[in-house]
């Protein structure tokens, strides 16, 4: 089991970039889907989280902005991010809990994808 993410990039300050994170493996049941972040010196920190059902929560700093949003079918999280500033820039890192076929609830984090935003 395993989750990887996608999306990042270079982008200048307003534009948007929208990361994807796929859970992959054999997987009985996915719970809550995350997304955080950790600047160069920072902590990492919550971004947004939604439930199975759809539920959300966001960081102060993605409020108005970013968007979280799940493909339950596909096993997908995405969070779309609009009017980035430089203080986005952070590596992104997807975060889930994965129930594998055979085994209990685990929490599981993906490899992280790298958000520039620069001029």
């Amino acid at each position: 089991v395993q989750l990887q993410a996608s999306g990042g990039g270079l982008v200048q300050p307003g534009g948007f970039l929208r990361l994807s994170c796929a859970a992959s493996g054999t997987l009985l049941s996915v719970n809550n889907m995350a997304w955080y972040r950790q600047a160069p010196g920072k902590q990492r920190e919550l971004v947004a989280r939604i439930t199975s059902v759809g539920t959300t929560n966001y960081g102060d700093s993605a409020k108005g902005r970013f968007t979280i949003s799940r493909d339950n079918a596909e096993s997908t999280v995405y969070l779309q991010m609009n009017n980035l500033k430089p203080e986005d820039t952070a590596v992104y890192y997807c975060n889930a809990d994965l129930r594998e076929v055979g085994a209990n609830w685990r929490n599981y984090w993906g490899q992280g994808t790298l958000v520039t935003v620069s001029s």
